[in-house]
């Protein structure tokens, strides 16, 4: 259960480079293509990880996969609602979300990617690598536009760097739950619970990140949303 801490934090870490990589000011198109990236290698680990090992295995893991999405579309209207609509967009600059909205948006998208992934450990007995990389190129523009966008609505760089280190540590610890919970039950009910997460993870690429992508990356994305699909399954 360390390890699943352990890996849940690294990967997860990539949000503190996206902080720092804000200061480097870098190219819309080049966030674009990296969320593109992220997308297709986040789609590569559902379709291959994730969904043959639970999905078609009964009724009862469809409706999981189905409420995951449902759990997930739930928590993000009412986040967008108080003002984390655009805790995604890479180039915001308006003073009108909510800080804390778009921090517990960013650990709405992150929460079910670390409980996959300690899951995916305890289920496998191994770290997942292409999960672990898709997770971690992901993390990298969402630590870029909640940087922007938290800033934007007023909260200093130094505390925005202290909120980043607090949702690794939530991270890591989601990862040990995953780890746990799959542990603590027999296979059938571990693939449940990982059939839930991943129908929230598939809703959350859905629903921002890869609008945002063909957004900013341009009709290119599309091209690197299929390479960033094939590098994660050769992994």
């Amino acid at each position: 259960m360390f390890e699943a801490f352990l890996w849940g934090g690294f990967a997860a870490a990539s949000l503190i480079l996206g902080y720092l990589w804000a200061t480097q000011k870098p190219s819309h198109r080049t966030l674009g293509t990296i969320m593109g990236i992220g997308s297709g290698a986040l789609l590569a680990a559902i379709s291959y990880e994730l969904v043959p090992l639970s999905v078609f295995k009964s009724w009862e893991v469809v409706i999981a996969f189905g409420l995951g999405a449902v759990a997930f579309f739930v928590g993000d209207w009412v986040i967008d609602h108080r003002g984390g609509t655009d805790r995604k967009d890479i180039v915001s600059s308006s003073d009108d979300g909510s800080g804390a909205a778009i921090y517990i948006g960013t650990l709405l998208d992150n929460v079910p990617e670390s409980i996959i992934l300690g899951m995916s450990m305890a289920l496998g007995g191994a770290i997942n690598l292409s999960f672990l990389v898709a997770v971690f190129v992901s993390n990298l523009p969402e630590g870029f536009a909640g940087t922007v966008n938290l800033e934007a609505a007023g909260y200093p760089r130094q505390r925005v760097f202290w909120m980043w280190s607090g949702l690794v540590l939530v991270s890591a610890t989601c990862a040990s739950l995953g780890y746990f919970l799959v542990s603590q039950q027999d296979e059938f009910n571990g693939h449940m619970m990982q059939a839930f997460a991943a129908g929230a993870m598939l809703t959350m690429l859905a629903d921002a990140m890869m609008p945002e992508a063909f957004e900013h990356g341009g009709k290119t994305v599309g091209l690197f949303t299929v390479l960033g699909f094939l590098l994660a399954a050769i992994l």
